[in-house]
């Protein structure tokens, strides 16, 4: 006890009533602490003595400022408190020993820093995992004095201890952040060990100085984010293009991030075989990185609340009157720790938003490599539009995460600290506040389990709307021919409507929660008060504004948490089934199969890549010039290459819309013989051809040399290729039924295809004296394909370039919005938002006047009064705050499904060559994202900035009328905050623009490649198209990181200036407080009020504008989706109404037609005149890209004719109502189509006819048996007819046009997927069940038109000849004769 006495004496030894002793906090918080830390620093240094040489590391610039300068800084303030307490000694003063203990050992400790800092293995002491943790936990240890400091009204001190609590935090994070830098820097080095090696010493220290340099430089940039001064340089004066970007650091290269999420997601799976989580293995990639950052927010959320204190501390020098020095000194540390803060809150969110940056970039590649490796049947759990929302919605969503669990815990931290402060300020009366806290803790999870719920069944519907709308875009052409994109509208608008419904109970749920957080502050202030009051306790200004000051600190973390609780809650016959067993795509129920070596891949639909014709074919491979000339002329390509502007770096536009069936096919085909792999897999590839092109190709392409030594597997039904074979396998629904060579075929019972004898056309008629024998004589009747090819620059652009607007959004937009909103709404919401402002302004300035009275002791009312006006305020500012929550809601799900409803209506009124002209990819971005943000990121950022404006309003207000000299900043600091948001606007809307562009090729990419994946594992060019798809996501990190970079660049700057106008204000309250000016600037009351705003106006000013850009930059998906309200519309109107049961008869007559695709594009139907009486059954043969399929596009009115008239019955069907005339034709695309839903709807979707009517059609198609096979009417068709062969769909839609029964039957190319006895059933069905209806076949096939009763010959858009067909083939100079003889195949 002697000893304790001596320590401490007159001092109890560990509490001394209220909080820790000053003995206590000095002995063991102070001197304690400092021991054990300058013990484990000589220990270390001991033990790494004898360390090896190669261990030994440079330090650098920032290192010697953090490991030098800052100790030194901190060993000085030190010493200067031991200097104050020996001039004390000297001066009479008894200096208590426990206060020389704390302050030696305070100054040895750093003197210790210092020393070791000099050795050179520095970096193993100071980097010890050990010491970094211990450097945390002292700064822990060292808040109880922090706080002892700030309850003394002594300034210098106060300074004094916050720099050296400040000096020590930042040494802490500073040694924590560097470890884990070398630690990353040293591995990257490891690959280079040999040049570090080779070098001499004089180059090593030369390097290291210039590298020290650009190291300060580049931490100098990093912290004021100088790097986007270039760019917004470049964005005010012109309109941003991607070269203009910040370049990309490596570390957020997708390459990378891929790769360290890949590596960790493979040791998860070798770990957790059985249960592989993704969550663990991004915590393994991100988990360290992402933990360390948690320190810097811990000691910025410690920071925020050092603004309070010292607040307190100075309205209290203000009203006990203390010594002027102290008084500023208080003031400028206050705009000090703005400043200070403003660095740690700029530089945590920039590393925050590096970590998301580098988590999207990372799930985004692993979903696509997933996507590019998985096989078709694995991948069909999942629907595709499931698959396109993992990419566009949920990985933003996962990524968001990384925001919800940091404050999980930081909220909580702040609330506490909050609260604690709070119970120095007024004791217990804040349990009346915690109380209201409390309670509404369980209501907010509550709701947040209900928005939860809502989200989930939202997201769902979301899913499936985004699917339908993918159906709808890929199948427009079609569904516009059979006149159904007003049932399919319907479908997507009952999907719309369910997903609403749930979006609405989220919105709604949402306004509850604003309103509890919006008016916690509020009830928190009256109740705390009122209870303080009550208990019998004086309000002073120190108490109340500091209180106020610590109510708007709690305003954050409090309206937050319920989000972070949220966010953490989101969170065939067989033949084409037998190549895709072989490669893999099918799922091998039992058996084994073999291959072996390279493979390459044509499937029956040819799969073109969005790019150039010399893309296309070399698919990742290098560009051999003769082999691929060689290629070219065996596919027949060549020539239409040659008369393509820019030859073979043509752009195909997705799906190849603008080459022909034909051209599509030879591409495809050109691409496998080029990769010369060693199994060539071809799916049909002769069907989509005319007989002509087919036999060249045989000949030269699948039989010629480039395939010698080649195994070659065809699924063909083309007598001229299995007669060719080696050996022929025939398959019968999924079965084998026979194998062998060409010879035994003829002779079993399968070789029944329509006799070979038909396909050759009695050679003794057909064959000419000079018969085609060789391919050199073939080759120059080939007449290239016309039918889409580009004859200009101008027209070479089939897709359109996305546009993007330049400058500001305009006011336009805005208003359009208000319009989807309501106009009333808006007026509603604004009209509440001004009140509730003013009711907020209200409530304080009431306080300020309870305060003056109670101070001056001249109180006209009792403490009961005041208490009823604070609380009618407080009801007052909840109700509005209520109105204004709901009506925000409700306009926001307005506008969400006024904006959905017209951009449906746009859509499915657009003519088809809007589609061709705009990817699916880039208008399915304003159908998912795009409405994704109008449906929530859009209001709730709206709503954040209306909260912001009349805030800023309102405090504007009240320190103008609290302090008048503030009015002289409203003016320099209005021009100045004018100046830098126009400077940073015009860069960040060009920057969301370009955000917004660079999403649209990573859809597009992915959903082409979600497409042709099989063709993709097949020629195993997995990689090149996933380097292909990184380059898509670098440009898209890019955009955003330059974003990133730019936001943060105009926070920083804004609450510099905020903490100068706090500094300001603080300063003339002093001045005014101490007689400064002539005139008294307030009361006490209103000077602690003016402080107590000034404090929040460094965040609002930054948020205010950070809100505004926001909310323009969300406004670009408005503009958006409003660019695609101006598309061009079909003229659906028409002047004559047509009759239920027109045509009757079917009589067809063209009239010198003339059609062109595109101003710029030459005719693909000149002059066309014929006629087609009723009932007669035409079939059209020419070329490909003749311009067969322009004849049914014209009739169908998907393309407008430039000249002529169309008359169907004597009606000119260009006065018919565009979707009255589709509704009353009948046919059957060349693309069979069929979607996600009951086969009986997809055959009957309107519901009009009976089963026994469905069934007959079914089976006059030969189809009846698989469909029985399959589960009849009500089985669920998977998207895109996937549970049905491709053939199997084309008979599927020809009995959907029988069952139409109209007198018009147009058949397009239909048959081109069956085999040929099929087709010739098919055309007995149809010469039989037609009788009566006029049918329009367009084929490829001479045998399929042989019994009609008239045949059109086309060329180059003009009709050459035309008549009975028997009647043309004995013309041996007829086109048709000629076709003829080529179809000898």
């Amino acid at each position: 006890m002697g000893f304790l006495n001596f320590i401490c004496p007159n001092s109890p030894t560990v509490w001394d009533g209220n909080s820790f002793s000053k003995c206590f906090e000095n002995m063991v918080f102070g001197f304690g602490v400092n021991v054990v830390t300058i013990v484990m620093i000589v220990t270390l240094g001991l033990q790494n003595k004898n360390v090896r040489r190669n261990q030994i590391s440079r330090m650098h610039i920032l290192e010697k400022v953090f490991l030098l300068f800052l100790p030194a800084l901190a060993a000085c303030l030190s010493f200067y408190d031991i200097f104050y307490l020996l001039k004390a000694v000297l001066q009479g003063h008894t200096i208590v020993h426990h206060e020389w203990f704390f302050r030696w050992s305070q100054f040895m400790s750093w003197m210790t820093i210092l020393l070791f800092s000099k050795c050179e293995y520095w970096s193993l002491i100071f980097f010890n995992r050990v010491l970094c943790f211990w450097w945390i936990a002292k700064s822990f240890l060292e808040i109880p004095r922090l706080q002892t400091s700030f309850l003394s009204l002594e300034a210098i001190r106060c300074i004094k201890e916050s720099c050296s609590f400040v000096a020590g935090v930042t040494f802490g994070v500073f040694i924590n952040v560097a470890r884990i830098i070398r630690g990353s820097t040293e591995k990257r080095k490891l690959g280079s060990l040999e040049d570090a090696l080779l070098s001499d010493g004089k180059d090593l220290e030369e390097n290291h100085i210039r590298d020290s340099d650009r190291t300060v430089h580049s931490y100098w940039h990093l912290l004021t984010f100088k790097s986007i001064n270039s760019v917004m340089d470049l964005g005010v004066t012109k309109q941003l293009d991607f070269e203009d970007l910040i370049q990309l650091p490596h570390e957020l290269n997708p390459s990378h991030c891929h790769s360290t999420l890949l590596r960790c997601w493979a040791a998860e799976e070798t770990k957790y075989c059985t249960d592989p989580s993704l969550f663990r293995a991004i915590c393994y990639a991100y988990g360290w990185p992402y933990m360390f950052l948690g320190l810097l927010k811990v000691l910025n959320d410690l920071i925020s609340f050092v603004g309070p204190l010292l607040l307190n501390a100075l309205i209290r020098f203000l009203q006990q009157g203390s010594g002027h020095f102290d008084g500023y000194l208080l003031a400028i540390s206050l705009g000090l720790t703005s400043t200070f803060k403003s660095f740690l809150d700029t530089q945590y969110s920039f590393h925050l938003a590096k970590i998301k940056l580098k988590l999207r970039s990372s799930i985004m590649t692993v979903v696509y490599r997933k996507c590019l490796y998985v096989s078709l049947a694995n991948r069909s759990k999942f629907s595709e539009g499931e698959v396109q929302t993992f990419m566009s919605i949920d990985a933003d969503r996962t990524v968001n995460l990384c925001n919800s669990f940091h404050d999980m815990w930081s909220l909580p931290l702040q609330i506490v600290v909050a609260l604690y402060l709070l119970y120095t300020q007024v004791k217990f009366a804040f349990l009346a506040g915690l109380t209201i806290t409390i309670l509404l803790i369980p209501v907010n999870k509550w709701i947040s389990t209900l928005i939860a719920s809502a989200t989930e069944k939202m997201m769902k519907q979301k899913d499936e709307r985004i699917k339908r709308a993918g159906e709808f875009l890929t199948y427009i052409r079609t569904l516009k021919m059979y006149s159904w994109e007003l049932l399919f509208a319907n479908r997507l608008i009952e999907t719309r409507a369910s997903e609403v419904k749930h979006l609405s109970t989220r919105k709604y749920l949402d306004a509850w929660c604003v309103f509890f957080w919006a008016t916690t502050p509020t009830l928190f202030s009256l109740s705390t008060f009122g209870l303080f009051t009550l208990m019998g306790h004086p309000l002073d200004a120190a108490t109340v504004f500091t209180c106020v000051a610590l109510f708007n600190t709690l305003i954050s973390p409090l309206n937050a948490f319920p989000w972070v609780i949220n966010g953490l809650i989101d969170v065939g016959s067989g033949k084409s089934s037998l190549l895709n067993s072989i490669l893999g795509e099918m799922l091998l129920v039992h058996g084994s199969i073999y291959s072996r070596g390279s493979i390459a891949y044509v499937s029956q639909v040819p799969w073109i890549l969005s790019g150039t014709i010399r893309d296309n074919i070399l698919f990742g491979k290098d560009y051999d010039a003769k082999r691929y000339a060689d290629v070219l002329q065996a596919c027949a390509l060549d020539v239409d290459i040659s008369l393509m502007v820019g030859g073979d770096l043509s752009y195909i536009g997705e799906k190849g819309l603008n080459l022909s069936g034909g051209q599509r096919a030879r591409l495809a085909l050109a691409r496998a013989i080029y990769h010369g792999a060693d199994v060539c897999m071809l799916d049909d590839v002769l069907s989509a051809v005319d007989a002509q092109v087919a036999r060249w190709i045989l000949r030269n392409a699948i039989l010629g040399h480039l395939m010698d030594q080649k195994t070659q597997i065809l699924c063909t039904h083309n007598v001229q290729a299995i007669s060719s074979a080696d050996m022929i396998v025939v398959m019968d629904r999924g079965h084998v039924k026979w194998t062998g060579s060409f010879a035994d075929f003829s002779e079993s019972p399968y070789a029944t295809i329509p006799s070979m004898e038909d396909s050759k056309i009695s050679s003794q008629s057909l064959r000419p004296k000079n018969s085609i024998n060789s391919s050199s004589e073939l080759r120059p009747n080939l007449i290239p394909e016309e039918d889409c090819i580009t004859l200009s620059e101008e027209a070479q652009e089939a897709i359109e370039i996305e546009l993007r607007k330049e400058g500001t959004v305009e006011l336009g937009v805005y208003k359009s919005y208000a319009t989807f909103s309501s106009w009333k709404i808006v007026i509603v919401i604004s009209l509440s938002a001004i009140l509730m402002q003013a009711s907020r302004n209200g409530n304080d300035l009431w306080l300020s006047y309870w305060v003056d009275s109670t101070g001056s002791h001249r109180t006209m009312y009792s403490t009961g009064f005041y208490l009823v006006i604070l609380c009618i305020f407080s009801v007052a500012n909840s109700l509005i705050t209520l109105a204004r929550a709901f009506s925000f809601a409700f306009g926001g799900l307005r506008a969400a499904v006024q904006v959905h409803t017209k951009l449906l209506n746009k859509l499915i009124n657009a003519p088809v060559i809007f589609f061709d002209q705009n990817p699916s990819g880039r208008i399915l971005n304003r159908l998912s994202s795009d409405l994704y943000t109008i449906d929530d990121s859009l209001p709730f950022i709206l709503n954040i900035l209306l909260a912001n404006f009349f805030s800023l309003v309102g405090i504007a207000i009240v320190l103008s009328y609290a302090q008048i000299l503030f009015l002289l900043l409203l003016l320099p600091f209005g021009y100045i905050y004018k100046k830098l948001q126009f400077y940073y606007r015009s860069t960040s809307r060009e920057l969301r623009r370009l955000d917004s562009v660079s999403r649209s090729p990573i859809y597009a990419s992915f959903t082409e490649t979600l497409d042709g994946s099989s063709t993709i594992r097949a020629f195993n060019a997995k990689e090149y198209f996933f380097t292909r798809f990184t380059e898509h996501i670098a440009l898209y990190q890019q955009t955003s990181y330059s974003e990133i970079i730019a936001s943060l660049w105009l926070s920083l700057r804004l609450q510099l200036i905020a903490a100068f106008i706090n500094s300001f204000i603080a300063i003339m309250a002093v001045v005014g407080c101490r007689g400064g000016f002539p005139v008294n600037f307030g009361t006490p009351g209103l000077v602690g009020l003016a402080l107590s705003y000034a404090s929040p106006i460094v965040s609002l000013m930054s948020n205010f504008l950070t809100s505004y850009t926001e909310t323009e930059k969300e406004m670009v998906s408005i503009e958006r989706v409003l660019q695609y309200m101006d598309i061009p519309q079909e003229e659906l109107c028409g002047c004559n109404s047509l009759h239920p049961d027109w045509p009757t008869q079917g009589y067809i007559k063209f009239e010198h037609v003339t059609l062109r695709y595109r101003p710029s594009l030459p005719a693909a139907l000149h002059d066309v005149s014929f006629n087609i009486a009723a009932g007669m059954q035409v079939g059209i043969v020419g070329r490909t890209g003749a311009g067969k399929s322009s004849v049914i596009n014209a009739l169908f009115r998907l393309t407008p004719i430039c000249g002529g008239q169309i008359l169907v019955d004597g009606v000119n069907i260009a006065d018919v109502a565009v979707r009255d005339l589709r509704s009353h034709l009948s046919v059957v695309p060349q693309s069979p189509f069929l979607f996600d839903g009951p086969l009986r709807d997809n055959l009957d979707p309107f519901g009009e006819k009976s089963d026994i009517k469905i069934w007959e059609a079914l089976e006059k198609c030969h189809v009846k048996e698989e469909v029985e096979a399959a589960g009849g009417l009500d089985i669920h068709v998977k998207e895109a007819g996937i549970s049905f062969s491709v053939g199997q769909r084309q008979l599927i839609c020809l009995a959907r046009a029988l069952l139409k029964s109209s007198k018009i039957l147009c058949l397009d190319e239909c048959t081109a997927n069956v085999d040929t006895r099929t087709a010739s059933i098919l055309q007995n069905t149809i010469s039989s069940e037609c009788k009566g209806m006029t049918v329009i076949t367009i084929a490829h096939r001479i045998s399929v038109v042989m019994k009609m009763d008239n045949v059109m010959v086309l060329d180059h858009g003009i009709l050459v000849e035309q008549g009975r067909p028997e009647v043309l083939l004995q013309n041996e100079f007829s086109r048709f004769s000629s076709f003829a003889k080529a179809s000898t195949m």
